[in-house]
């Protein structure tokens, strides 16, 4: 996606176009899945004076405004994706810890409905699947 398209999705949600914003969503759309970390690292050569402060602030302010979804899966660091809007879970590899979406069998959300809901009105259903990747299946097959 190109800079102007970016730059027009956050000024749609109310947000300035700021190098820094710009420069987060093309590394999220470049490496979904992906934490504070790991977009800092890869804001460096782009923007060599931002902090990692400066990078939670943005994806806050992003999560805040719909454009991408915060992830929390058990043990991790909190993880960002610019897929939104649809009903999509996750599988998360308990070997490496890659990460890949899981479309929702139904299809629409909630795609799952609690036998008790508390009195809740339901509107979406957040589910982590947990298993072990292609590679960590290959790695744990050729083990002696």
């Amino acid at each position: 996606m190109d800079t102007a398209r970016l730059e027009s999705i956050l000024r749609e949600a109310g947000l300035k176009a700021t190098r820094g914003r710009v420069a987060v969503l093309e590394t999220l759309t470049e490496r979904p899945h992906a934490d504070a970390e790991t977009v800092f690292r890869a804001l460096g050569p782009v923007l060599p004076g931002t902090s990692i402060q400066n990078v939670h602030n943005v994806l806050g302010d992003l999560t805040a405004a719909g454009l991408v979804r915060r992830i929390e899966p058990a043990g991790s660091a909190a993880l960002y994706e610019r897929r939104i809007g649809d009903n999509h879970h996750h599988v998360v590899c308990t070997g490496c810890g890659a990460v890949a979406d899981v479309d929702c069998v139904v299809g629409h959300a909630p795609c799952l409905h609690p036998s008790d809901a508390g009195g809740f009105a339901i509107n979406t259903a957040e589910v982590t699947f947990w298993g072990l990747c292609p590679s960590c299946q290959e790695r744990t097959a050729l083990a002696p």
